[in-house]
């Protein structure tokens, strides 16, 4: 079956003074996700802690509870419009402040709350709390990660996110991260949309390509992504094309990486999902193929 959905994201500082109202802030957010919505966009991802962006105030000062007046605001355009919002912000939790990226459903609720795993030295000196796990939400498309700027430097929140079940990862950032953000989509094999804090933000392909890049004349970009395909080694796998596609046809679709030895396969037939098809073909996945060659090495050494 087909899994398609369309992500979004936002790449912008809000073009605000720390003496300009914070409605104007806000009414600019809604309008990008207007806009986002109105380029069929499922999810948007707003950048790291979007309404302190312009704020000169101490981070523990500018921090909001949860649900504050910004993140009610955008509980209300997100159920207006029908879609999920990703509104990153400095969060006050009892007497913790936390660097946090929210979650807002369809329904305009909060279905989810990351804490970033790594602040920066500066942010901790601060008075900025690290968060201590990388939780995966359940969405009405499938399973969402979501990391923050910083995080992007270290292994165990972006492992944890694929091994939590993460399908497509939402990278709220002030700094653009570009060829990080490629190598950890290959590396990972999941999607990740960045949201930045000026412009470059991308989608990122579970090959690791481009799909598209944000600029500072059109800060909102969206891409339709397929969430029914996989990123194989091409090893034990790549003799069975021709079977699968004898049975299959053009419901399956093939994406190479030739340089570095994977494709992805994918899945377009109504009903069908993919991981069926690779049972039924006996393709190994990745990390199968990795664990086993791993075992293979550790008994030849062993001998």
């Amino acid at each position: 079956m087909s899994r398609h959905v369309t992500v979004a994201s936002v790449s912008t500082k809000p073009s605000f003074s720390p003496d300009t109202d914070m409605d104007q802030l806000l009414n600019e957010a809604a309008h990008y996700a207007r806009r986002a919505r109105q380029m069929g966009a499922d999810i948007l991802a707003f950048p790291e802690i979007y309404p302190q962006i312009g704020s000169e105030k101490q981070q523990a000062e500018a921090a909001e509870e949860l649900p504050g007046p910004t993140t009610q605001r955008m509980m209300t355009e997100a159920k207006k419009l029908g879609m999920y919002l990703i509104w990153p912000l400095y969060a006050q939790e009892g007497d913790q402040v936390f660097n946090a990226a929210v979650l807002i459903d369809r329904d305009g609720e909060i279905s989810g709350i990351y804490h970033k795993m790594h602040p920066t030295v500066t942010e901790i000196e601060g008075g900025i709390r690290p968060g201590t796990d990388a939780p995966v939400f359940d969405t009405d498309f499938g399973k969402i990660g979501m990391a923050i700027c910083y995080d992007l430097n270290f292994r165990d929140i972006m492992t944890g996110l694929k091994t939590n079940g993460a399908e497509v990862i939402f990278f709220s950032s002030a700094y653009r991260g570009g060829l990080q953000v490629r190598a950890w989509a290959f590396e990972l094999g999941c999607y990740i949309v960045s949201a930045i804090m000026t412009d470059l933000g991308q989608i990122v392909d579970l090959t690791g390509r481009q799909l598209t890049e944000s600029y500072f004349t059109q800060p909102v970009v969206a891409r339709d992504i397929n969430l029914n395909r996989r990123l194989l080694h091409m090893d034990f796998n790549w003799d069975k094309m021709d079977e699968m596609l004898q049975k299959y046809g053009s419901d399956l679709t093939f994406d190479f990486v030739s340089p570095e030895g994977h494709y992805a396969v994918g899945c377009e037939r109504e009903g069908l999902d993919i991981e069926d098809v690779i049972d039924e073909f006996g393709l190994e996945r990745r990390d199968d193929y990795f664990r086993r060659a791993n075992a293979v090495r550790a008994a030849a050494l062993a001998d």
